[in-house]
């Protein structure tokens, strides 16, 4: 049995793992949960603490270790038991939120090879224009329509019930998640996932959406990572290279200061976070859990969780803030839950 432990762990990844487990972190088409188990044919447990451990023949992991399938073989022996000194050349791991978007194409193309393996990709239809069909995977009832898919530069996998509208440009590598869809005339640079049941248009690069958020409209998003149940409002942009090229600088939550991420960072954003149209994002922005972000000009470079503006002059009442999720979710067809409601308040409280 594998045990995936978040001691240590979620506080470095801040903001999206405020409401989640590291282990259950989006990067390339799965999870990093999805993936262990994807891999093992088994089951993994998620524990807070690794002391809770005390099987014998259990493995113990960080959970912000993200496998592949070359570490697997390595960590495998006959009968199936676990060695103690795997291949860890060949993993990559999460140190810091912006880490997400850095191993996407690695984690991207993974995940293709071990979700298409053995498998046959639904008939490209006629209308779509294809560069290197070979490495396009279509999954069952997918609508795609006189758009370009050009998987020359990285694989390129379409989920079960997505669509790709007409006028499209798409760039691998690349996922679009199970009852995704992406607007007319989108235009997306890889590496980018956008997850299950989200909605994006205008200009995207590099970027990672984990799952039910929005960015419908015109805008440039590069760089970024956007977590569960947020909305980029029409015109939304973010900066993600400095004006001197200089590195980027991004809030790091367990230190309550700036540390460099690399040249490039764009937008950070928790989940439930929504912004309004034509927000300008600055450069390595961080935004908590639960902001409602407008204003005029570029926002702070930090944006606390239940922010109520851009300039964190004001906070979003809890209730209000509630009934605007359930609101949000209805659009999706979801509801708020109580353990959702739960986390939510103990956010707000620590906040």
């Amino acid at each position: 049995m594998v045990f995936l432990n978040d001691k240590e762990v979620r506080e470095h990844l801040f903001p999206f793992t405020e409401i989640r487990s590291a282990a259950d972190i989006r990067i390339g088409i799965l999870t990093i949960r999805e993936k262990w188990e994807a891999l093992l044919g088994q089951q993994v447990q998620v524990v807070e603490d690794g002391s809770q451990v005390v099987s014998p023949d259990a493995a113990l992991f960080a959970s912000n270790i993200i496998p592949s399938a070359a570490f697997i073989h390595s960590l495998q022996q006959e009968g199936h038991t676990l060695k103690k000194d795997p291949d860890w050349d060949a993993i990559k791991i999460l140190q810091y939120p912006w880490h997400i978007f850095q191993w996407n194409d690695w984690a991207l193309r993974e995940d293709f090879k071990l979700v298409t393996k053995d498998r046959v990709s639904q008939v490209i239809p006629e209308s779509v224009q294809v560069i290197n069909a070979q490495d396009i995977f279509i999954e069952e009832g997918a609508r795609i329509s006189h758009c370009m898919l050009n998987a020359s530069t990285g694989p390129i996998y379409i989920g079960k019930q997505a669509e790709i509208m007409e006028g499209s440009f798409i760039r691998g590598p690349f996922s679009l998640g199970e009852g995704a869809v992406v607007k007319m005339g989108s235009k997306i640079y890889g590496a980018t996932t956008i997850g299950p049941y989200c909605t994006v248009g205008g200009e995207i690069k590099n970027s990672v959406f984990f799952g039910y958020s929005n960015k419908a409209h015109d805008g440039y998003l590069g760089d970024a990572v956007i977590g569960e149940w947020c909305n980029l409002g029409a015109g939304t942009s973010n900066s993600n290279l400095k004006n001197n090229a200089t590195d980027v600088k991004v809030w790091h939550n367990p230190s309550k200061d700036y540390i460099r991420a690399g040249m490039k960072c764009g937008l950070l954003m928790g989940d439930y976070s929504r912004a309004a149209i034509n927000t300008s994002f600055n450069t390595g922005t961080v935004t908590g859990v639960c902001a409602n972000i407008f204003g005029e000009g570029l926002t702070p470079k930090f944006i606390p969780s239940f922010t109520w503006g851009s300039k964190a002059l004001s906070r979003y009442e809890f209730d209000k803030a509630l009934s605007d999720i359930r609101n949000w979710k209805k659009l999706k067809n979801r509801q708020l839950t109580d353990e959702e409601t739960k986390q939510l308040k103990h956010i707000f409280e620590q906040s």
